[in-house]
């Protein structure tokens, strides 16, 4: 497992192109605990009844796995015919189904299931186990932020199988049962997703003998972004960025078994990666400066759409502006309703209108409720945006007020008296995260300063790195070595 995730660990800041999609939905958890792997050929997974580990694998002609929603209710069917070194083989017929309770109110969903079908025959060598009951539970909390969705559930089950040992009048009947014990966590945002799941099952002989086998599941999507320096040069261009995006599996299994054999397995699978070409930044006025290589970054994933050839880093970025590189950094749908030709669009300000190119992502931020207007009816789009906006829209935008320490505390800042109100748990978990810090030297936050074009670039920067980087160590590397 260590050495799988070492190799992990080496990638580096991530992005996606701005127009790709990642399905969010309460069911996005694995309802399968075996701790299979697979890509888009292949697929393996351990199987340890037999008091010996069995690696079982199968290509994309032997798996079907399919999963469809209508009306609240989800159905996952899996159907597998697999096979072994040894000639063993491994047939399996699986039907699950969740009901899915969209809990608008609060931004959360839930998803409970039961099996509906499911059928397994092991054959190895003389001796088959037949699968004569399955018993199944599934629930999934789902809570929807702006930025990430975080879900976390558990699954029990018990399978019992019948085997056959000897033959005519020295056979016996014989049975284990599996009782199996799954908790998963995971997240989906607009730049990646990262599943992990531990499992626990214990094999009951009906000879009173006990196996134990504890499985860790990963799945992780990530995305690196490249600088390729261009070939030719006397090109227009000295480079430009592409994104290669990447998706793995990695399953490691302890096993302490009936027989006496004891050890781990592991497994992982990777997928072709893809990449993509972005478009090429060409400001005038960034050479040498600090914040250059977070502006290009910005600027050829789409969060930035200037048109002119000078960024201008050191004047105030506006709040429209921040707001808009938000909206388009954490994918924020935009909520259009329905409007008939007789009737005129509304601005929920009195100082934007709704044909303003950006007006869209201001009304989904508020609806979303990551930045409110300076005034109730005024949102004041040209005013600079301060600090401590900018670490209470980072903050609301992930969901995560409620970790800052009940009312009343005071921050390790020196200016924690000129902190206002609405922003303090914005700024105490920002600087947790280090999203946002303050002046090491004065231990400072200045949270009424204003942040210039190049410093916002750089804690948007910072934020993606955070979606990407810090939500995948956390929910695979951390949950893996601690668990």
């Amino acid at each position: 497992m260590r050495k799988h995730l070492s190799k992990l660990m080496l990638v580096v800041l991530a992005f996606v192109v701005i127009g790709i999609t990642i399905p969010v939905n309460a069911s996005a958890a694995t309802l399968e605990t075996t701790g299979a792997v697979k890509n888009e050929y292949t697929y393996e997974e351990a199987v340890f009844i037999t008091g010996t580990p069995i690696i079982f694998k199968g290509t994309s002609k032997d798996i079907k796995i399919s999963q469809k929603e209508s009306k609240g209710k989800v159905t996952e069917t899996h159907s597998l015919k697999l096979t072994a070194s040894n000639g063993a083989t491994l047939t399996r017929n699986i039907a699950y189904e969740s009901d899915v309770v969209d809990h608008a109110s609060i931004g959360q969903k839930t998803s409970n299931g039961v099996v509906k079908k499911y059928t397994e025959k092991i054959v190895v060598g003389k001796i088959t186990y037949t699968l004569v009951d399955y018993q199944f539970s599934q629930g999934t909390v789902t809570d929807n932020r702006a930025a990430s969705d975080y879900y976390s559930g558990n699954v029990i089950s018990r399978k019992t199988y019948a085997y056959q040992t000897g033959t005519g009048k020295n056979a016996v009947k014989n049975t284990v049962t599996i009782d199996t014990d799954s908790r998963h966590a995971g997240y989906e945002n607009f730049w990646g997703a990262t599943e992990t799941q531990i499992t626990e099952s214990v094999y009951n002989y009906s000879d009173g003998k006990t196996s134990h086998v504890k499985n860790r599941l990963s799945t992780s999507k990530s995305r690196v972004l490249n600088y390729e320096e261009n070939l030719g040069s006397l090109g227009s261009f000295d480079g430009g960025y592409a994104v290669v995006s990447n998706k793995d599996v990695i399953s490691e299994y302890t096993y302490d078994l009936a027989s006496g054999q004891k050890g781990t397995v592991d497994l992982d699978k990777e997928y072709m990666p893809t990449i993509e070409r972005l478009i090429i930044p060409k400001f005038r006025d960034l050479t040498n400066h600090y914040a250059k290589g977070a502006i290009e970054k910005l600027y050829s994933l789409g969060i930035y759409s200037d048109a002119s050839n000078f960024f201008s880093p050191n004047t105030p970025m506006k709040r429209i502006d921040f707001t808009t590189a938000i909206g388009k950094a954490v994918d924020l749908r935009v909520m259009e309703e329905k409007k008939s030709k007789k009737t005129t669009a509304t601005s929920i300000f009195k100082d934007v209108k709704p044909s303003s190119k950006d007006y869209a992502y201001i009304e989904s931020a508020v609806k979303k409720g990551i930045i409110k207007g300076v005034t109730p009816e005024y949102f004041k789009p040209d005013n600079p945006i301060t600090r401590a906006q900018a670490a209470t829209i980072f903050v609301r935008a992930l969901g995560l007020e409620n970790k800052a320490p009940d009312p009343g505390y005071v921050t390790k800042f020196t200016d924690d008296a000129q902190i206002p109100s609405y922003a303090k748990d914005g700024i105490y978990i920002a600087n947790e995260l280090g999203l946002m810090t303050g002046d090491p030297v004065t231990g400072r936050f200045n949270p009424n300063q204003p942040l210039t074009r190049a410093q916002a670039s750089l804690v948007l920067e910072r934020f993606l790195n955070y979606l990407e980087n810090d939500l995948k160590q956390n929910y695979r590397d951390d949950i893996l070595f601690f668990n």
